[in-house]
């Protein structure tokens, strides 16, 4: 016989029942706040950074501020998986598992709302927009978020591929900074049995091809470039193309090789476009700065996992993939830190992935003991 979901896996249920893009989060946001207003929170703040939202803890005495943040927002793939929550929104669905991450740190929303911070206060921050990496910034840049002020900041992220409530964290970078070129060649056309009537960018694409990706290799550290779409001209045999669109992914360990890497990327753009007399523009997508993990921030995680007896492993290198939770480690204390999801669990925008309900118990505990350790509460377990 089939166990019956906890209330906090049912929450994570309905939220996958009801996915929304980056940006569009509204009704997602409406329903995390029917279950916090049930918990009395001693304020709410809405509409952070598009449809963020914060709920605010107070403790009894002055102390820290600590935040703990989640993501609102699922990803344009279609679910493949035959669940009876099963997405209702087509082409839609939770495949990052921002959806266990809202119902873990609801959770803990509803520990807090019996439970309250001796020291300080504890926010519960659901963010939006957290795919295409604008989303913490935004947040950051409200002004709202001024009346905030949190002293430390924590984030969890689950990962297919290792043991289930295993932790996996360390200081310095913990995510990849990363973001989307987009080059634009334009030339002149002519017909194609009279090419040198026009400007063809078809060199100057192929060469631009190969040398971003062997850009890495002049420079030091892990920097690494993925070409992920190129197109020349229409489907015309009697026409030379004039215009062309490479597209790649720029990945570095630090937002200063981020730097780096961009002005190399543009100058060698720049150089082939000149080369073959075309008019070159660049645009930016998807940008994401690296997130580093404060020492004071690992240590609490690691600390928090020794407490509940959850096992901790300190990562010799971060991962490749990109995160906005760096944002929050610029202006406070803190860390993310990955949350194993199972060694056969499909992969992260997998369209069979689904989030482990049995996670949701390990995430809460690891939070609330991060708490513990920074504000302190009379825990009423």
């Amino acid at each position: 016989m089939s166990q019956t979901p906890s209330p906090f896996a049912l929450v994570r249920q309905e939220l996958h029942q009801h996915p929304e893009l980056s940006n569009q989060e509204a009704r997602t946001a409406e329903r995390i706040k029917q279950h916090f207003t049930k918990m009395k929170p001693d304020q709410i703040f809405e509409n952070l950074g598009g449809h963020g939202l914060a709920f605010l803890f107070k403790g009894a005495n002055p102390g820290p501020v600590t935040l703990i943040r989640c993501e609102l927002d699922a990803l344009p793939i279609q679910e493949i998986n035959d669940l009876p929550y099963k997405s209702c929104i087509d082409g839609v669905s939770h495949k990052c598992g921002h959806d266990g991450h809202m119902a873990i740190v609801t959770a803990l929303g509803n520990f807090l709302s019996g439970n309250k911070p001796e020291n300080g206060s504890v926010i519960c921050l659901f963010q939006p927009a957290e795919e295409t990496g604008a989303g913490a910034i935004r947040v950051v840049e409200d002004e709202t978020f001024s009346q905030l002020k949190p002293d430390f900041c924590f984030a969890l992220h689950n990962l297919p591929g290792k043991p289930m409530g295993q932790v996996l964290c360390k200081p310095g970078t913990f995510n990849c900074a990363s973001r989307g070129m987009i080059i634009r060649l334009t030339g002149k056309t002519s017909h194609a049995a009279h090419p040198e009537d026009g400007i063809s960018p078809a060199i100057a694409m192929s060469h631009l091809i190969e040398g971003l990706t062997r850009l890495p290799d002049t420079m030091t550290g892990f920097n690494l470039v993925t070409v992920v779409h190129a197109s020349l001209g229409e489907i015309a045999f009697g026409t030379s193309p004039a215009d062309a669109v490479v597209m790649a992914t720029l990945r570095t360990t630090t937002n200063e090789a981020m730097n780096m890497l961009v002005a190399h990327a543009c100058q060698l753009a720049e150089q082939q476009a000149k080369a073959e007399k075309l008019s070159v523009s660049i645009e930016w997508e998807d940008v994401f700065g690296a997130s580093v993990n404060t020492d004071t921030g690992y240590q609490h995680v690691m600390r928090a996992c020794q407490a509940v007896g959850v096992e901790a492993i300190t990562m010799e290198e971060g991962f490749r993939w990109s995160e906005d939770f760096g944002i929050f480690t610029e202006v406070s204390e803190g860390a993310m830190f990955a949350l194993g999801s199972g060694e056969h669990s499909p992969q992260l925008h997998n369209p069979d992935y689904d989030f482990p309900d049995e996670l949701i118990p390990t995430g809460f505990a690891v939070f609330r003991e991060i708490i513990r350790g920074i504000n302190g509460f009379e825990d009423k377990r």
